[in-house]
């Protein structure tokens, strides 16, 4: 294209040259703006804004200087296998999402009989020890091991429940888990299934080596 003065000529003026044809009829609708320019100025320069990148069940992380970010609450078997996952904002406390963990919890065939979804035993920290999922657990028929708060440290559940602490190492060995780099929670949701499937086919693998 021509230019004029170090600038790109306009398509009318190009067009007295009979170089391009004139401007041709808006086909389209313009897009509305739905958020902030994404380069903000910071230090003599310009940086990329997230704005609203973390998309849905996102929430400002209190150990993290308020930035926002999700958190991944995982349930295993006493071997480290994940039975539910749920994903929600960095800023949900860890003992909301127990009820729901619990009761999604596949059901898993084994001895001969009807499967079993209930699981006998259900251990966790100070953050699920209240008084409500003590009861909720009692009249499911599930002993519970949470740690009761205000209790001092001691209570022996470090040697059996680091397990759990394994599988969300495992799970975050993935980068695309390590990482939220999707604003749809869904479709971050189906990485995280996809991630608890290949840690459940390597433990079967290794299970059979």
């Amino acid at each position: 294209m021509g230019q004029w003065h170090d600038l790109l000529a306009t398509i009318a003026r190009l067009a007295k040259g009979r170089r391009v044809e004139k401007t041709p009829p808006r086909a389209t609708v313009p897009i509305a703006c739905c958020r902030s320019d994404r380069l903000v100025a910071s230090r003599g320069r310009l940086q990329q804004c997230a704005c609203s990148f973390w998309g849905l069940q996102t929430g400002r992380n209190p150990t993290d200087r308020g930035k926002k970010g999700s958190k991944h609450h995982l349930l295993t078997d006493a071997q480290g296998i994940p039975l539910s996952i749920e994903l929600t904002g960095a800023q949900v406390h860890d003992s909301q999402p127990l009820r729901r963990l619990v009761s999604t919890i596949p059901a898993l065939r084994g001895k001969l009989g009807r499967p079993r979804q209930r699981p006998a035993i259900v251990q966790g920290d100070r953050a699920y020890g209240s008084a409500a999922h003590h009861r909720w657990l009692s009249a499911l028929g599930i002993t519970d091991r949470l740690a009761c708060k205000g209790t001092p440290h001691g209570s022996g559940l470090g040697k059996t429940r680091w397990v759990v602490e394994r599988s969300l190492s495992w799970l975050h060995q993935f980068r695309r888990l390590r990482l939220r780099y999707e604003r749809r929670a869904d479709i971050h949701e189906a990485f995280l299934f996809l991630g608890c499937a290949l840690i459940c086919h390597r433990t079967l693998e290794n299970s059979f080596c």
